[in-house]
């Protein structure tokens, strides 16, 4: 538990927060270091993860269980001495994390509090129609005030919230000094950056390389990312099935500096994710500041990040021989290449800095704040 004390409307920030670090998290961590937030409001924090680790992210048990009724006395506690105007809550979507979540909001509600939730998920829609859950969301959704991260996540919860109950916030990352490569590389270098996962799409892109060698392009193609379900084994068992050494190298998990200079060597990023659970990834953020276009699908609210056609190509997901035609087509158009990335960071630039999210959640909380008193 951590306080920030001034003499304004007091917010209680429920959210998760590293470790595991994840995208959520990160926001959280943000949120609880911003000064933009800290001194606009008299704030207290309540980390609500329970996961040791990702792969525990989900998962049940013993432990976790204890953990959550301590958690609920907790919050408990802390509403009643600190009496905030307003409770911020990340909740999950679906599922039994939901549940838990659940728990949480109707303790809140039932405290006369009033409460503002803030997701970073999505997944309403694919269980609205299960009876319990559709009970549940009701109850859920009542009288709440909800933060989505992109205009399309709002079809997710459009059956439970009206539009004017809803706030688009796009996350944002901390800026930093681009500092470009001292030597030029004459290959044309496509990155991926995230879990080794399928849904993250990893066989694509593999795929995608394979269609590009059989039409004779040069390239290089670095996999950036921690071995998931896709082990090294069975990745590098593919690569060589394809006759692709010469053309794919896998790289694990890399970070700070090493995971920099990846991006300041690549020539276009590409991420054909159809994860369930995509919403607005950081990794694409990260992407466009340093000066790169990207390629990937509409998953989420991926299509507010990148202007088709302008910073970068909205692809559909699964589709290799697209996604193959996307990276032959900057391939052969190297000044349209710079041009997208000279766009995707003027664009992250204009909308997707840290900066620019700590005003907008600020000024979001304060309305809310000021409509409920």
């Amino acid at each position: 538990m951590k306080k920030y004390m001034n003499n304004n409307s007091k917010i209680l920030f429920i959210m998760h927060m590293p470790p595991p670090v994840h995208g959520a998290a990160m926001m959280g961590k943000y949120i609880h270091d911003s000064q933009v937030i800290n001194q606009t409001f008299n704030c207290r924090y309540f980390n609500l993860t329970l996961a040791k680790n990702l792969q525990d992210i989900g998962k049940g048990g013993i432990r976790k269980f204890k953990d959550f009724i301590r958690q609920l006395w907790n919050i408990r506690k802390e509403v009643k001495t600190f009496q905030p105007d307003l409770c911020y809550v990340t909740p999950n979507a679906k599922g039994g994390a939901f549940y838990k979540d659940f728990t949480v909001v109707m303790m809140l509600k039932a405290m006369g509090q009033k409460v503002v939730i803030h997701y970073h998920n999505k997944g309403v829609a694919t269980r609205q129609h299960q009876f319990l859950d559709n009970f549940l969301y009701k109850k859920f959704f009542k009288n709440l005030k909800v933060i989505l991260l992109a205009e399309p996540l709002y079809q997710d919860i459009s059956k439970y919230v009206k539009r004017e109950n809803v706030s688009i916030c796009p996350n944002g990352i901390p800026t930093k000094e681009i500092i470009p490569l001292e030597t030029s590389h004459s290959s044309f270098n496509i990155l991926f950056l995230s879990n080794m996962m399928k849904e993250k799409g990893v066989w694509d892109l593999v795929e995608a390389c394979r269609l590009l060698k059989k039409e004779g392009k040069k390239f290089h193609c670095d996999f950036v990312g921690k071995w998931s379900d896709i082990t090294e084994t069975d990745f590098y068992s593919r690569v060589r099935e394809y006759n692709l050494e010469q053309y794919i190298t896998a790289h694990g998990a890399k970070y700070g500096i090493e995971k920099d200079l990846f991006f300041q060597k690549a020539d276009v990023f590409v991420f054909p994710t159809y994860y369930n659970n995509e919403c607005f990834p950081l990794v694409l953020l990260e992407a466009m500041e340093q000066n790169i276009p990207c390629i990937s699908t509409d998953e989420g609210g991926i299509s507010e990040i990148i202007k088709n056609g302008i910073t970068g190509f909205i692809i559909k997901k699964h589709n290799i021989k697209e996604l193959a035609e996307k990276l032959e087509y900057l391939m052969q158009h190297s000044d349209m290449c710079k041009q997208m990335g000279n766009a995707s960071r003027k664009r992250f630039k204009n909308f997707f800095t840290l900066n620019l999210f700590e005003i907008k959640i600020k000024d979001i909380l304060q309305c809310i704040i000021s409509d409920t008193k």
